[in-house]
């Protein structure tokens, strides 16, 4: 069972045990007290153990006053102007402890020290890829179901795929003599000009190719087109491969959400890449 979405006044949440936390996915800049206080209420009646924030930067210390700390940022995130805080607040002290710590440094530090290596510009020919239609959401949920153990939103349904494609997300796919091996995502936010850059899944027999990168690639090109001026992801702070590709496609890294989000059967640490795409040429 997923996380639930839901409103509270012209502010959007995510929370549940899924992941257990609350996660302010966009946030009332007119009512910031009142978004903080219905939060602490909710944690405390929930028993949730990590709240975490995305705010405009002009918010940060009105949170900070309430005990938040950063723990990454995003540039030119609202309309290319204005910095996007990821801002957290533990409600558990053990939340903190990450384990794996040494892993995850590795990991980033590679990513970082290898960005300028070559990478293939051309997809192989015997794959096609595309952005995906209506018609293809079965096959999308069969893909994300074989990759994925468990996923902080529900792309395993139907119903949310379709009703997700027809409000700012765009799917894409790879192809192999018609059968969907690999898929992503971009979120789209029209209103402040940024796009997540998400839901990457590529079945394991076909990994190793940079069908991930040539998914990004795609992607990237339909919102230069679009007029957006940020692109980002939150990308597992464990996955070697989500981290190289999103470093050599010239993505900056943002920061560490420390055990921060349910997926494939466990709690995981996010980092933040970031792109301006003003600054691509």
């Amino acid at each position: 069972m997923t996380d639930i979405i839901e409103t509270y006044g012209k502010s959007l949440i995510q929370h549940g045990k899924n992941s257990d936390r609350i996660y302010l996915m966009k946030c009332d800049t007119a009512a910031p007290d009142q978004i903080i206080t219905d939060m602490n209420q909710l944690a405390h009646a929930k028993n949730y153990s990590k709240i975490v924030a995305k705010i405009p930067k002009s918010l940060d210390p009105i949170f900070k006053a309430d005990g938040y700390q950063e723990e990454a940022e995003i540039p030119s995130f609202y309309h290319g102007k204005e910095s996007c805080k990821m801002l957290v607040k533990y409600l558990c002290p053990k939340r903190k402890n990450l384990a794996n710590e040494i892993k995850l440094k590795q990991i980033l530090t590679y990513a970082i020290a290898n960005k300028d290596n070559p990478v293939t510009k051309t997809l192989p020919p015997q794959y096609q890829i595309r952005r995906l239609l209506e018609s293809d959401i079965p096959l999308l949920a069969q893909l994300y179901n074989k990759v994925f153990k468990s996923y902080p939103f529900p792309i395993f349904e139907a119903s949310y795929l379709r009703e997700t494609m027809a409000d700012q997300v765009l799917y894409f796919g790879v192809f192999l003599s018609g059968h969907l091996v690999a898929a992503s995502s971009s979120e789209m936010d029209p209103d402040n000009l940024n796009a997540e850059m998400t839901d990457f899944a590529v079945l394991p027999k076909y990994r190793g190719q940079q069908l991930a990168l040539h998914l990004l690639h795609d992607m990237e090109k339909y919102m230069t087109r679009s007029g957006f001026c940020l692109l980002y992801t939150i990308a597992r702070a464990a996955s070697f491969g989500m981290n190289t590709t999103f470093a050599r496609a010239n993505y900056q890294y943002g920061g560490t959400l420390i055990n921060n989000t349910q997926i494939s059967g466990s709690i995981e640490s996010m980092n933040i890449w970031y792109k301006e795409l003003a600054n691509v040429q």
